[in-house]
């Protein structure tokens, strides 16, 4: 589970951007919350997380970037042990006084019932500082810290007594440019596994475009056809069965400007989903001849059923695109139901869909803002700072009309950027 990111100094992003699922006091869409036992804290007091968090802002606040540095976090866990020449930070990109300085990732999340705080600064060239807190047994542990020595130095490093294993073997191998934790698992490090697996197993990020429909057909493949097509049925797609066909490519398929020597011969899947229109027969079309929004909602289908059994993190930019937002809401509706969401996954994602910024459906913390400054700075800050009166203030109105900030302000129009 995710407990809380935050990120400085990258793309629109310079001072800290701070993103918290800790759901704050009160009982008000109590569905929305999942509650876990304190792993911070000796305390009966359980902690309360959140199943999901929406990101509105105008276009070029920084929405998408805030969900670029949680991806680009993600891919230095993954890739650097295996070796990258260069690390994809960039930083802020409107101060030049920020681009020699390290860009900060930080992430709390919980993992086999454990809570975890890992983060580390990062150049291109090198990982500068790196530290890693555990809370096994409700009191704080130092696992390992690595700071930046001064100038021509060598870094110096904390290596906490409860980190077992071959630790020395494991600093000595870590180079510049890679982190600890993933040299540290790719030595076989059991210990700092569950943090790694949870950037690789329980952390899925798709940009605006989602996934491709692969991992759908797996899933439904793997006894998963029943409650693909449950999933399809309870989006009101009309769609009553569904059928797969694998051939091989041929030479005649393929544009003759094509280079085809790496496409032929290859397998494929085509994707047919049957219709039952009333008192007529059934009729079979092909995916790719679908509307937009029912070929994303197939591509869907497998990685959301998949997700709310397993608990697993999703993070979307965008995930109203070709949506209506009665599916939006239904997306959503799917990780706030514990009957569909047993496993306590969550949703963040980003969005310009303002019919489902709604008391009816988020807690006010569940609903986020990116605004960008008069120095093209991203701002991100959660609906709960402007405590809105409830029962009373209408959410989308407000923020329509500037109320909470994150809206664009468009010269020639009737709006004018507050004061």
């Amino acid at each position: 589970m995710l407990v809380e990111f935050s990120v400085t100094n990258f793309k629109s992003i310079k001072d800290e951007a701070h993103l918290s699922l800790v759901a704050g006091p009160g009982n008000e869409h109590a569905d929305s919350i999942i509650t876990v036992e304190n792993h911070a804290a000796n305390s009966a007091r359980p902690l309360r997380l959140l199943r999901s968090a929406a990101i509105y802002g105008a276009n070029a606040a920084g929405k998408t970037n805030v969900i670029r540095a949680l991806k680009t976090m993600h891919d230095i866990v993954l890739g650097s042990a295996r070796g990258l020449a260069e690390l994809p930070v960039t930083p802020f990109r409107f101060d030049p006084a920020c681009e020699a300085q390290p860009t900060t990732f930080e992430v709390t999340c919980i993992a086999d019932h454990v809570r975890y705080q890992y983060g580390f600064r990062a150049t291109r060239s090198e990982v500068t500082d790196e530290w890693l807190y555990a809370w096994p047994s409700g009191r704080l542990q130092v696992w390992f810290e690595r700071r930046r020595g001064d100038a021509g130095d060598a870094p110096s490093w904390k290596l906490g007594g409860k980190l077992t294993g071959d630790r020395e073997v494991w600093k000595r191998a870590t180079r510049p440019q890679a982190l600890f934790l993933s040299t540290a698992v790719s030595l076989n490090s059991t210990q700092l596994r569950p943090v790694f697996d949870w950037f690789r197993k329980r952390l899925h990020i798709a940009g605006v475009g989602g996934w491709p429909p692969t991992f759908t057909l797996e899933y439904y493949d793997n006894n998963g056809a029943s409650d693909v097509l449950s999933f399809l049925a309870a989006a009101d797609l009309a769609t009553a069965d569904m059928r797969t066909v694998e051939h091989v490519i041929s030479p005649d398929e393929l544009p003759s400007d094509m280079l085809t020597e790496n496409l032929v011969g290859r397998k494929i899947v085509d994707v047919f989903l049957k219709h039952q229109p009333r008192g007529a027969a059934p009729e079979e079309l092909d995916l790719d001849d679908e509307s937009d929004g029912t070929q994303k909602m197939f591509a869907l289908s497998g990685p959301w059923l998949d997700s709310l059994a397993r608990g697993n993190v999703i993070v979307f930019d965008e995930l109203h695109h070709n949506l209506h937002p009665a599916l939006v809401r239904f997306l959503v509706n799917r990780f706030h139901d514990p009957k569909t969401n047993p496993s306590g996954a969550q949703l963040v994602f980003a969005t310009h869909d303002t019919s489902v910024l709604d008391r009816h459906l988020f807690r006010t913390e569940q609903i986020w803002f990116c605004e960008r400054n008069d120095r093209l700075e991203t701002r991100l800050f959660p609906l709960s700072d402007f405590r809105p009166r409830r029962g009373v203030e209408n959410l989308e109105r407000a923020y329509l009309a500037g109320r909470f900030g994150g809206v664009p302000y468009i010269r020639g129009s009737s709006s004018r950027r507050p004061d």
